[in-house]
């Protein structure tokens, strides 16, 4: 298979530093998975002779950017390199000054010009988050969750004229769970094994051991862009297409449905087996059978009769919840803090200013991600409070579900106090003495995850195995299901 090749030369392509030729680089891209593999490639040995990344936001340096000025690396931020499908020459002429002999594409969202692709006389090397050729265009990974495959992975190619059509340079690839999300995947194995792999290719180039493999067009498929306004949920479908919609879209732009006249966005989706839980009715426009919110989350019905449970739900000012709390998702107060907790709140707030650098100061108001966070600064966030604050144990769920500053300290607050923790599960038991061991067993009916009495109140005895003997040790009749 085409991504096993690359195996094959990797004993050669990692052999010491000191033997492995180093080539010119110039790296065109942004985010934070450029500036990693920026970072890696520097690392290695390789020179970045200019790094091309895009223009400020709202004052704030795209990371690519920020780590290549802190290295003194030259920056160009190019809001565009044509106009009318030409090339601007003066931007050609500013990238041609730096001398690259290999131009690297680890994450870029502008299209660059021939005449730059095929300058370096190595060509250019692009990362794409499939495994090509399927998936071929901008929204790859959603792509590849809501068609429901298999394996996911990403390809390093060699840039030519067409949408993601170059020669194969490596391939990766990878399982998909049956509830990964897009950050699931990403951050678990196309980020972290991206980064190695690009490390990998300009290394198999520089040592001239990199090849070119031509993509078969058998299994090729083109999508669009998935954008917010074509997220939402199409209701005619089976549970599980349903459910790969969903998870395709989540965390970005979110699948969709109208609720009570709003937008709804669903996030954590998963498959559901059993009996249809318990639950309050939801209206929800589209399906022909109503959701139910349950303890556990909003319960729907595919075409086919099957469920899926979706955990959290967003409103159209940003807010979200758990899908359990909808009908009292208002009930909860604010509480107050105590000294501790309130230098801990401090501490946050420096740690979120560290991270919205852009952010002149830090409010009850201010909104993590609206503010100019991504994905990736949730990560860091959390890794920088669990560094203080050991025993606050937070999860990437926990930032989206309070994204203003004032909702993540009430959220951190009561995660500490141990507020969050689910209901003790209460089980009425018989208690016997058996081989010196004291066992303890429940007598009561099982049902959607709760110990009850029979609905009627009937009981009927039970019979012990060994000796044929009925009833309870104590002399009382067991509790049970009702014979009717």
């Amino acid at each position: 298979m085409l991504w096993k090749v690359p195996q094959l030369l990797r004993k050669f392509s990692t052999t010491a530093t000191a033997y492995q030729r180093k080539i010119k680089l110039a790296l065109i891209g942004q985010s934070i998975f450029g500036q990693e593999v920026y970072r890696n490639l520097k690392k290695e040995g390789h020179k970045v002779v200019g790094v091309f990344t895009i223009p400020d936001v709202n004052g704030k340096a795209d990371p690519l950017a920020l780590a290549a000025e802190k290295d003194g690396t030259p920056v160009f931020k190019f809001p565009r390199w044509r106009v009318k499908g030409k090339p601007i020459q003066e931007v050609v002429d500013a990238y041609r000054s730096v001398g690259a002999d290999l131009n690297v594409l680890p994450f870029c969202t502008q299209f660059i010009p021939m005449d730059v692709i095929d300058c370096p006389k190595h060509g250019s090397i692009i990362y794409h988050p499939s495994i090509l050729p399927r998936h071929r265009g901008a929204s790859a990974i959603n792509w590849t969750l809501i068609q429901g495959d298999k394996k996911a992975g990403f390809t390093i190619f060699w840039a030519d004229e067409g949408l993601d059509t170059g020669p194969i340079l490596l391939q990766r690839e990878c399982d998909i769970g049956q509830n990964d999300t897009v950050d699931d995947l990403y951050n678990r194995f196309l980020f972290p094994e991206g980064i190695k792999a690009m490390v990998e290719a300009v290394q198999l180039i520089a040592n001239g051991r990199a090849p070119q493999i031509p993509q078969p067009e058998e299994g090729a498929t083109y999508e669009g862009i998935q954008k917010k306004e074509n997220a939402q949920i199409s209701w005619d479908q089976p549970a599980e297409a349903l459910h790969n919609w969903i998870r395709g879209h989540d965390k970005v732009p979110g699948a969709w449905t109208m609720i009570d006249g709003q937008m709804v966005t669903f996030y954590g989706s998963s498959l559901l087996d059993g009996a249809v839980p318990p639950g309050q009715s939801l209206e929800i426009k589209g399906p022909t059978k109503p959701g139910l919110i349950t303890k556990n989350g909003l319960v729907l019905f595919g075409n086919d009769g099957k469920m899926l449970l979706v955990r959290n739900l967003q409103f159209e000012d940003g807010k979200m919840i758990p899908a359990s709390k909808y009908f009292s998702a208002d009930e909860m107060s604010v509480i107050e803090l105590t000294e501790e907790e309130k230098i801990m709140a401090e501490d946050i707030k420096s740690i979120w200013k560290g991270i919205l650098s852009n952010v002149a100061v830090i409010e009850d108001s201010t909104d993590f991600f609206k503010s100019g966070a991504s994905s990736m600064h949730v990560v860091r966030m959390i890794e920088e409070i669990k560094q203080k604050y050991s025993g606050l144990q937070l999860q990437n769920e926990d930032v989206y579900m309070a994204t203003k500053f004032a909702d993540f300290i009430q959220m951190a607050v009561r995660k500490l106090r141990g507020e969050d923790k689910e209901e003790e599960l209460v089980i009425d038991y018989i208690s016997k003495n058996v081989n010196n061991m004291t066992v303890k067993m429940p007598y009561q009916c099982f049902i959607n995850g709760q110990f009850m009495n029979a609905e009627d109140g009937k009981t009927y005895d039970t019979i012990n195995p060994t000796d044929g003997s009925t009833g309870r040790p104590d002399g009382r009749t067991p509790r049970g299901i009702s014979n009717n």
